[in-house]
């Protein structure tokens, strides 16, 4: 079953990003720290889309210009996996409050983040501590203030809120994080970038899984099973050194869920869902269920088949 879900997911047809492809309002966010300094301090409420958004652009500018050299080729930075699934979470209504299990409308004007939900838990696991990796690699030192990460008044303690805090609560996360922006300033190989970029994104969500869990209550049980299976295939995606690049991405997300699923949402049966979306959820489904089957057999397998075709490669 691992073999033919790898077969499955390489023969997979990329098609090409439909519109524009950025994510939801990334007109109104702000490429630049300046934005945020308030009494010498640089205070980010990570609670606001736009706000959580706006870091992510900021750390792409601020890598793209040690590593991408021209316009052509920012669009290559593997950092744009993370602003693309942040948008992707928030046009699909998983970063508002999920206590209502069967309303899975998209949000629309409202940018607010509910520490309530599951998706937005993990993704601050994915957004701070990338940034505040940033920040301890050196990759903002033309802005010498205190950064403090607003924290929510519901679950605070669940969530650090600059470098030293972080530091202390989450270490190994850290670290990873500061090593692989370290290598943006000194390494000019994507595929070193790539590996230690995914080593760094796997290490967060390993962090967040046990912090985040309470909030999968609030989530229907389909959902439910999706955000555990989705978290599970991060890894097999870490094993295929799997682009995230601009257009890599986009092609990818047009094939995942377009709402949060529902009580009764059965893949590959799932009504509204085009037959890829079905396929995905499925298919992620089935991977994680063999992969606890196997005693993990199925991540080490895929991990020794993308090491082999890498070797072939040279």
């Amino acid at each position: 079953l691992c073999i033919l879900f790898y077969w499955q997911w390489q023969k997979t047809d990329h098609i090409g990003c439909n519109g524009e492809g950025y994510p939801p309002f990334w007109n109104r966010t702000s490429s630049s720290l300046e934005d945020f300094i308030t009494e010498h301090k640089i205070v980010i409420n990570f609670w606001n889309y736009l706000d959580r958004m706006s870091i992510y652009r900021t750390l792409l500018n601020a890598t793209s210009s040690y590593i991408y050299k021209t316009e052509s080729k920012i669009m290559r930075n593997v950092l744009w996996g993370l602003p693309l699934q942040h948008g992707w979470q928030y046009q699909t209504g998983r970063l508002g409050d999920t206590a209502n299990v069967n309303n899975t409308k998209q949000q629309s004007l409202d940018p607010t983040i509910s520490p309530r939900s599951w998706w937005a838990c993990m993704n601050y696991y994915l957004c701070a501590i990338p940034f505040l990796g940033a920040v301890d690699a050196g990759l903002f030192n033309n802005f010498p203030h205190e950064i403090e990460l607003t924290q929510p008044e519901e679950f605070p303690s669940d969530f650090c809120s600059g470098v030293t805090d972080c530091k202390i609560s989450c270490p190994e996360a850290m670290n990873s994080r500061q090593v692989a922006e370290q290598s943006s300033l000194n390494n000019s190989e994507e595929e070193g970038i790539v590996s230690l970029m995914w080593k760094a994104h796997v290490e967060s969500i390993r962090i967040a899984l046990p912090i985040c869990s309470k909030r999968l209550n609030y989530l229907s049980a389909p959902e439910r099973n999706f955000g555990r299976n989705w978290a599970k295939a991060v890894e097999f995606l870490a094993a295929a050194y799997f682009p995230t690049d601009f257009e890599s991405v986009n092609n990818f997300q047009m094939y995942l869920p377009p709402r949060r699923l529902k009580e009764g949402d059965k893949a590959p049966n799932i009504a509204d869902f085009g037959m890829e979306q079905n396929r995905i959820v499925f298919a992620l489904d089935w991977l994680n269920k063999a992969n606890i089957f196997s005693g993990s057999k199925c991540l080490e397998l895929s991990k020794t088949l993308h090491c082999w075709v890498r070797v072939v490669k040279g």
